[in-house]
């Protein structure tokens, strides 16, 4: 965001909380020239716990945006603004009383010398507020990145590649792929295990290893389920066992183990398997994906589908290798031990854990028959 002479009013909101924090910080130094000695410039923190907090800080702002500054310039930062929200205190009249006065205060124009800098990690859109924002300030929004949506993953991985540059950091492709599936979307996250994975690295070495991430970034339970299929893909049964293993001693329900990963892995490697033999572009995803779109559409209807439409892609992708440790029939063969197995879980009282067990041997020995 470039700042000029003539701006006198800059938003940085989003769902994205760690970006629009380190954002915002870095706007505000801009503008203050990094000197901020408690006196030139005011700060308000904007947690509001009720109406008559949000109201209270919209006094503050205001009296902060008419006061004079001594010294020539004043910015005034409005800081983690809560009570934008449609929720209950951002629907409440008190706050909607202070809100409006706030945006009188700034339709009516500011003092010479005098900045406004709002932040805030939510805003409901539809409010007068927002409207005034969008026509006279310099607004700049930074949400969470939509995993719904099909090439998520992109988005992220150009994100973790660029905060890894800063770092001097570089990834192997299967590290890379790993990283993101574990780290997530936030990129608060992304940043904090980066510097981690950094740290543990040390001056020495920079070369960012799949061992490196699962030693240093956490599983969350969406890592576990990557994890265990990226583990059947790859014929690496105690891998499978030790994950399944933790998560039942967890209180994890073997069912939902099954079917939040088990099964899936399964049906994409089965499906990914068929598409590489149709010899579609596999090296580059983006490549790949083109190559799928370009299918007739029957021959799509039977490939996973995202909630808003069309193929999700990515997960065949990633399972593209792993099926190449497979034969199709060996596949087929690994699909039906899958239903036989979450039929036992359902209709039987045969030990869960065994029956895991049994089917993670099942697909890792068909993954060793060439």
């Amino acid at each position: 965001m470039a700042v000029t002479a003539s701006t006198k009013i800059y938003a940085i909101v989003g769902s994205d909380e760690g970006r629009v924090k380190e954002e915002s910080l870095r706007l505000h130094r801009e503008l203050t020239g990094g000197i901020d000695d408690g006196f030139t410039h005011e700060t308000i923190e904007g947690t509001a716990d009720n109406s008559e907090g949000a109201f209270q800080i919209c006094r503050s702002v205001v009296e902060a945006l008419l006061t004079l500054p001594f010294f020539g310039q004043k910015v005034v930062w409005l800081k983690n603004a809560s009570f934008l929200l449609d929720d209950v205190t951002g629907r409440s009249e008190r706050t909607l009383s202070g809100v409006e006065s706030l945006k009188g205060c700034l339709e009516a124009g500011l003092p010479d010398g005098i900045t406004f800098l709002l932040s805030a990690t939510g805003i409901d859109k539809r409010r007068a507020f927002w409207k005034f924002l969008e026509k006279g300030a310099q607004v700049r929004a930074y949400d969470k990145i939509d995993t719904s949506r099909d090439g998520w993953q992109d988005e992220v991985i150009a994100i973790v590649e660029k905060r890894a540059k800063e770092l001097g950091l570089r990834f192997s492709d299967d590290a890379l792929e790993l990283f993101v599936m574990l780290a997530g979307e936030a990129t608060r996250q992304i940043g904090n295990e980066l510097e981690k994975i950094d740290l543990y690295l040390g001056p020495d070495r920079r070369d960012v290893t799949p061992e490196d991430v699962r030693r240093m970034v956490p599983l969350s339970r969406a890592g576990v389920v990557f994890e265990i299929g990226n583990a059947l893909q790859n014929g690496d049964a105690a891998r499978a066992l030790e994950l399944i293993d933790q998560q039942l001693e967890r209180g994890e329900n073997a069912i939902g183990l099954m079917r939040a990963s088990i099964i899936p892995t399964v049906r994409n490697l089965f499906m990914a398997k068929v598409l590489s033999e149709k010899k579609l572009p596999t090296r580059n995803y983006r490549d790949f994906a083109a190559a799928i779109d370009r299918m007739p559409e029957m021959e799509r209807l039977w490939l996973p589908q995202k909630k808003a439409g069309g193929v999700n892609v990515y997960p065949l992708f990633l399972c593209l290798r792993g099926a190449d440790q497979f034969t199709l029939e060996g596949l087929r063969g690994a699909m039906e031990s899958a239903l036989r197995a979450d039929r036992s879980l359902v209709t039987t009282g045969l030990d869960h854990r065994l029956v895991l067990h049994r089917l993670v041997a099942e697909i890792t020995a068909a993954a060793r028959k060439r």
